[in-house]
């Protein structure tokens, strides 16, 4: 008898006693990047009409791209300038990161935080100045949520601060709904 036993359960498939058992469900992966940090410029997140000084000054789409890690601007002037922003939360550095390129070649990487509700982001860059020399400047460029509109201000210093102009000064706001 012992040996029939034995001789049915080698006759049995391997793994047949493992798949009448329960598996055991697999728990969740945890949402990439749903830190509460990350979530922190999702404010700016639509499609907006882009105006300053009452004139219209291009369209922006904005996203998250990448599991939700990464905030994409797609940036077209009403002049047919064009440009991309990428925008992440660094949890290493705890600081947000903009790369901003465009389609002359030019590159800005800012760097910054929340503030007051505000987007504050700041940047040191050698930029090209109206008599063809390179100059270091700072830059500080600050998103402002208001109700259904997001301003950008955006300032640069030539002169390591202590005095600002203005670089633009956009009002986003939201496309109709189609």
């Amino acid at each position: 008898m012992f040996s029939l036993t034995l001789a049915i359960a080698l006759a049995l498939p391997l793994g047949a006693a493992a798949e009448d058992a329960p598996k055991p469900t697999p728990s969740p992966k945890p949402a990439a990047c749903a830190a509460p940090e990350q979530r922190q410029f999702d404010f700016w997140i639509g499609d907006w009409d882009v105006t300053t000084s009452g004139k219209r000054a291009g369209e922006s789409h904005v996203e998250k791209i990448l599991a939700g890690c990464v905030i994409f601007e797609n940036w077209t002037g009403a002049g047919g300038g064009e440009g991309k922003s990428f925008n992440l939360y660094d949890a290493a550095k705890k600081r947000w990161q903009q790369t901003w390129v465009d389609a002359s070649g030019g590159l800005i990487e800012f760097y910054g935080e929340l503030r007051d509700g505000n987007m504050c982001y700041t940047t040191q860059s050698p930029m090209l100045g109206p008599d063809g020399q390179v100059r270091k400047t700072l830059g500080r460029m600050t998103f402002f949520p208001q109700d259904g509109t997001v301003r950008q201000l955006w300032e640069q210093s030539v002169d390591g601060g202590k005095t600002w102009s203005v670089a633009f000064d956009g009002l986003y706001t939201r496309k109709a709904a189609k």
